[in-house]
């Protein structure tokens, strides 16, 4: 069966994504085990720092317990890989991919015991570094790193997803489920522990060749490393790269981070030049753009934006570039100029590598992969003593290419005109890019859809709602996508939907419902389109059009849109108007039935088929959404009649909504109608009514 490129690429993302499972680890505990190291330095900490004292004895425990991950690191990839591949119940996937790796290793040593001679291995010596032998959960196996347990971790998660839910005969049913799937690993483990006897010697020799081909690769390679590891960012790709550099063994055993912290007393101690005492720190600069180019691109987006739209736009970059100095977590800064001008991530790629390839030809090396804590706790603090000139200088030369990022970005941003935040058209909405997002444009441009918001939202809504597979039912009211999904645990959190424009997440089970907005229908349609895997290009949409901005200065106020009892918006049953996700506004407890025009204005939307909701344009520019009852979507209809159409003009007192209210109650539903002033953000000079007794067309709930 011949896979498409699409799927492969697909399946590469999948693996990457997976393997970084287990690296989120790695972070805390670096950084617990270089502060371990800190405070154990007499040099920094004085004689409160001696061996013996009740301080040293405290940090001593803690970094014990810091080296957990980078001690059983292949363990940890065993585990923590199948979670990422297992497409139902990874908690038990992950224990019988434990169960399938020790009986691999388990099978090794009685091979190698036996016969190790005739595989080339001197089993007789303790396991170690240069040995080619290693212990893995107090096993003498080969030392295979993370290479041989993810390898493993893969075949363990190939098993579970196809035999996991094997029939079998009821007086075997004790070996359903995870042990019919360790049985079949049991079996399958054995030739594959002997073929890697024969095979895995000739590896670790062509790993030693490669580790001195990188050591001995100088500037070229420190570039062409960190320029590989950007530009394969936005293909999910840059896994395949980083993971065998600083938690492998392609530059050295156990991986850089871990050979790092290990000498870390030893660099902090030694006036030697960095470059010399551990040049394979040379592919451990990656995070220098980071600190030092990001700020610089982030500064000039800022200087390019509109006058009128600076404060806006310096609100989304000031926590975006903070979070990726200081965590190294770049997505929503790359991913902006990703998806707006791919141009300007190609440059950011090539001086990302210029500027790691300069650092390291000053004599810089280390671990600065992460952002200014790394910096701080693994590098700066514990070895600013002898090495101060050589971190200096790498200020010095970071502060360079801040300015470098800043003029270029600045030159290309205004010579092409790209739309980056704060130069888009006073209709749209300024806002930083997700991964998610990028990913669903790249789709929508094979669909000649590249540009069309509404198509990527409603790719990166189904993807985070688990994809096809995970829909069951899809309907929406008039702000709301509502869906039923076959595995809740499959849906991402709210933030991922929130990302990409959706107001917020309703989870209630096996319902989902994704405030979507105004738009709802539109975005349902391209929905549907990717359910069925049709031609999305073939939906008509009407063209987009400026909305009229009004007068924002204008006093103006609302009126009740029916008589009843006034309440607050939080008071609402419902959490996405309680939550006020939809805008501010007031809602009523009707004594009446019928829903009148609360002032002038445009009709800008009638819910179609079930009439239970209009929204209205003012004169100041305001929008209200008038939705009738909880849930009454699902009424089809049914005891509503509509008077207006979209694009009518309204006058105050007219009428637009007659309901029933005996047949939304009957139906278990709550009456109550809310009314939203969608864009309230805009309108800080909004004030709402005292909650009491109002009357339809007369009593003032909303002022501007």
């Amino acid at each position: 069966m011949e896979m498409s490129k699409d799927r492969i690429m697909q399946e590469l993302q999948r693996f990457g994504g997976a393997m970084y499972t287990p690296v989120i680890l790695f972070a805390f505990f670096g950084l617990t085990v270089a502060i371990s190291i800190i405070c154990k330095n007499t040099m920094l900490l004085g004689s409160i720092a001696d061996k013996g004292t009740v301080w040293y004895d405290f940090w001593y425990v803690v970094e014990q317990g810091g080296w957990t991950v980078f001690a059983q690191m292949p363990i940890l990839f065993a585990i923590a890989v199948p979670i990422g591949f297992a497409k139902k119940e990874p908690g038990r996937a992950a224990m019988e991919s434990f169960v399938i790796y020790m009986c691999f290793n388990y099978f090794i040593s009685g091979f190698l015991s036996l016969h190790g001679a005739f595989f080339g291995v001197d089993y007789s010596q303790n396991a170690g570094a240069g040995t080619g032998l290693a212990m893995i959960a107090n096993i003498k196996t080969l030392d295979m790193g993370m290479l041989g347990a993810i390898f493993i971790a893969c075949v363990s998660a190939y098993l579970h997803n196809r035999f996991y839910d094997t029939e079998i005969p009821e007086w075997l049913g004790i070996f359903k489920g995870p042990a019919f799937v360790v049985a079949v690993g049991f079996a399958v483990m054995i030739p594959m522990a002997l073929v890697f006897c024969f095979v895995w010697p000739a590896v670790q020799h062509v790993i030693e060749q490669f580790q001195f081909f990188l050591k001995t690769s100088g500037l070229v390679g420190v570039w062409c490393y960190t320029f590989s590891e950007r530009i394969l960012l936005p293909a999910g790709l840059h896994h395949f790269i980083y993971l065998p550099f600083i938690f492998g063994p392609a530059v050295c055993d156990g991986g850089i981070q871990a050979y790092w912290l290990q000498h870390l007393q030893d660099f902090a101690t030694s006036a030697q030049s960095l470059k010399d005492l551990f040049p394979e720190g040379g592919f451990a600069l990656h995070g220098s753009s980071k600190v030092w180019g990001l700020p610089g691109a982030a500064l000039a987006m800022y200087m390019c934006a509109r006058p009128e739209k600076k404060k806006k736009t310096a609100a989304l970059l000031i926590p975006a570039t903070l979070t990726a100095m200081l965590c190294g977590i770049t997505e929503p800064i790359e991913f902006t100029f990703l998806f707006v001008a791919p141009l300007l991530y190609a440059v950011h790629a090539v001086l990302a590598a210029t500027l790691s390839t300069m650092l390291y030809a000053f004599g810089l090396s280390g671990n600065f992969g992460g952002g200014l804590i790394d910096c701080f706790v693994q590098n700066w603090i514990p070895l600013f003593q002898y090495h101060a000139g050589t971190y200096i200088m790498q200020i010095v030369i970071g502060i360079a290419f801040f300015f470098i990022y800043f003029f270029v970005f600045r030159f290309l941003i205004l010579k092409k005109d790209y739309p980056t935040p704060g130069r888009t058209a006073d209709d749209v909405e300024d806002k930083l890019f997700s991964k998610a997002e990028y990913k669903a444009k790249k789709e929508m441009e094979a669909m000649g859809l590249a540009d069309n918001k509404l198509a990527i939202q409603a790719r990166v809504y189904l993807d985070s709602l688990g994809g096809p597979a995970n829909i069951k039912e899809v309907t929406n009211c008039a702000t709301r996508l509502r869906v039923t999904v076959a595995d809740p645990d499959k849906v991402a959190s709210s933030s991922k939907f929130t990302k990409a424009g959706a107001y917020g997440l309703v989870k209630n089970g096996h319902a989902i419902q994704v405030i979507v907005g105004m738009n709802v229908p539109q975005v349902r349609g391209y929905f549907d389109a990717l359910l069925k895997g049709g031609d999305m290009s073939a939906i008509q949409e009407a063209p987009a059009q400026a909305a009229p901005a009004g007068d924002k200065s204008l006093a103006m106020s609302v009126k009740a849109c029916v008589s009843g009892k006034l309440v607050d918006m939080t008071e609402v049953p419902d959490e996405m108007f309680s939550k006020k996700m939809m805008g501010d506004g007031v809602a009523i407890e009707p004594t009446t039935d019928t829903v009148v025009a609360p002032a002038d204005g445009e009709v800008t939307m009638v819910m179609a088929d079930s009439n239970h909701a209009v929204g209205l344009r003012f004169d100041n520019g305001a929008e209200l959404l008038i939705h009738i009852g909880l849930d009454t979507v699902n009424l089809q209809g049914k005891g509503f009649t509509c008077f207006v159409k979209q694009g009518d003009k309204v006058k105050a007192g007219d009428k637009l909504i007659q309901f029933d209210q005996k047949v939304i109650k009957d139906a278990g539903y709550n009456d109550i109608v809310m009314m939203a002033i969608t864009n309230s953000a805009e309108y800080p000079q909004l004030k709402k009514a005292a909650d009491g007794t109002v009357t339809s067309a007369s009593s003032d709930v909303i002022t501007f």
